[in-house]
């Protein structure tokens, strides 16, 4: 758009009625079933200018409320319109040290853009993509905040984890003339992000792309470093002012039923690291590569982790896949774009199943036994999915599905490292870090019951959205700042 035309529609409040919602277009299914590249294809400038005009600029912007990072969503809605793209991002780095990621894998349909004004039949904003594509082109540019008046503060932060809290952490400390050295013993940044996410959500350039930025900033990255293992906790005390722990959740829950990979029962979660370790070439042992062409694959489980494993098989050239879950499709705890993702890359749903045992012929796994469930009454456990219902199993309808490699995806629970004991750390019931904030006894939201120790994301709040570990991250930044009184 020419500047003449930006006019028009910024002067034009009813813009939203002459330009519908771009809806982000995806590669060919047969282009997306051969790889593992992203699948969205990216928007021009024209396009994203357009649909940022869209934005109604409310008085009270619920789409900046309903993220947990509170971004000034509006604000670079406005600038994009204009084509001051790097202004745009430059904003959106204000409050969020991940956009490009966050562009790539929050649930907007659950969060900014459900919250929108237009979602009510006009079609909300498309915030995601123009969040991702904005910011994409800034890091490519190698466009960096200007940091040249923040004077150093001779204190220094360890952070353990280099996941989204982490991260978050890390690059707000780094703003502020403290000086961050996240340690972690993968050997490559962003934790689940990478190893956990396969790259047609989210390709691993862009976490390279990112430590690159971060590093410019004046983030250390001490990768291959286990705590406990390669260096002590205690050191890590002794060097430094502070600490922050993001380690995140990496126990699978598996649902009681045995995992046993040489029989063909695998964890969601091995399944993911060890198809990343073998494409990227990471040579990490203890993560092999299970190889499902021509297999018959059953994945059990409804949320974004099952979808990833579903998606990440069709691509292996399974023989056929299928998702089982207990509730109905409206009820599923993932997002609903990753749904229909799956679906149309020709993943079978089986709904109002549950899982009752594994069938096994001679050494491997032959079959799932399935009882069918009835839906009741709506329950209130959830504010993302307010119709999910509760379920009662009907074992007298039962069937087996032949499988020959099952995969469980039932979610993740805490991974408490021996060394906490150590640090003298609270912990709730479930092995979760306890904070003070979120027991009311202080302001500092992000501490622990131990002086100068700070947590935050999944450890503390358990399994959640990348977006609220970046949150975490980043209040446990501000309040290391006022402990440290910097």
């Amino acid at each position: 758009m020419n500047q003449a035309e930006v006019k028009a529609k910024s002067d034009d409040p009813l813009a939203f009625l002459k330009q519908p919602r771009s809806e982000n277009l995806k590669r060919t299914i047969a282009e997306r079933r051969a790889d593992f590249d992203e699948i969205y294809i990216a928007k021009e400038s024209n396009e994203l200018a357009g649909q940022a005009s869209r934005c109604l600029d409310c008085g009270n912007p619920y789409c900046e409320w309903k993220c947990p990072l509170h971004n000034y969503i509006p604000n670079w809605l406005d600038l994009v319109q204009k084509e001051q793209f790097d202004k745009a991002a430059e904003l959106m780095h204000e409050t969020n040290p991940l956009p490009e990621i966050c562009g790539r894998v929050c649930p907007q349909d659950r969060l900014c853009e459900q919250a929108c004004t237009l979602n009510t039949g006009f079609g909300a904003v498309n915030i995601g993509a123009i969040e991702k594509n904005i910011s994409d082109r800034a890091v490519a540019k190698k466009w960096r905040p200007d940091i040249s008046q923040i004077k150093p503060k001779g204190k220094s932060v360890a952070i353990v984890g280099a996941g989204p809290a982490g991260l978050g952490c890390a690059e707000l400390l780094a703003r502020n003339g403290v000086k961050p050295v996240v340690y972690d013993r993968y050997p490559q940044i962003g934790g689940l992000l990478t190893f956990g996410i396969p790259g047609f959500k989210l390709e691993k350039d862009v976490l390279q792309r990112r430590k690159e930025f971060l590093e410019d900033l004046g983030v250390e990255f001490r990768l291959k470093t286990e705590i406990g293992k390669d260096i002590s906790i205690d050191e890590l005390k002794d060097n430094s002012d502070a600490l922050f722990l993001g380690m995140g959740c990496y126990t699978s829950v598996t649902g009681g039923f045995e995992c046993d990979p040489g029989k063909g029962v695998i964890k969601a979660l091995d399944f993911l690291i060890g198809n990343v370790n073998q494409q990227h070439q990471f040579n990490m042992p203890n993560f092999p590569y299970h190889n499902l062409a021509g297999k018959n694959v059953v994945v059990l489980g409804g949320g974004d982790t099952a979808m990833d494993c579903v998606r990440s098989a069709v691509r292996q050239n399974a023989a056929s896949v299928k998702c089982i879950y207990r509730r109905d499709k409206e009820s599923m705890p993932g997002s609903p774009q990753e749904v229909k993702n799956a679906m149309e890359e020709g993943v079978e749903f089986l709904f109002n199943r549950q899982p009752l045992s594994l069938e096994f012929y001679g050494d491997t796994v032959g079959a799932v036994k399935l009882a069918e469930t009835e839906l009741e009454n709506v329950d209130q456990f959830s504010q993302q999915n307010s119709t999910r219902k509760t379920f009662v199993v009907n074992e007298s309808k039962t069937s087996n599905l032949k499988a020959d490699v099952v995969i469980l995806a039932f979610g993740f629970k805490a991974s408490p490292a021996d060394w906490f004991e150590k640090l003298g750390l609270d912990k709730t019931d479930a092995g979760l870090i306890k904070t003070l904030g979120n027991q009311g006894e202080s302001s500092q939201l992000q501490k622990t019951s131990q002086e100068g120790i700070y947590a935050g994301g999944d450890m503390v709040r358990g399994a959640d959205l990348v977006v609220t570990a970046i949150a975490e991250g980043r209040q446990a930044a501000k309040d290391i700042l006022e402990y440290l009184e910097v």
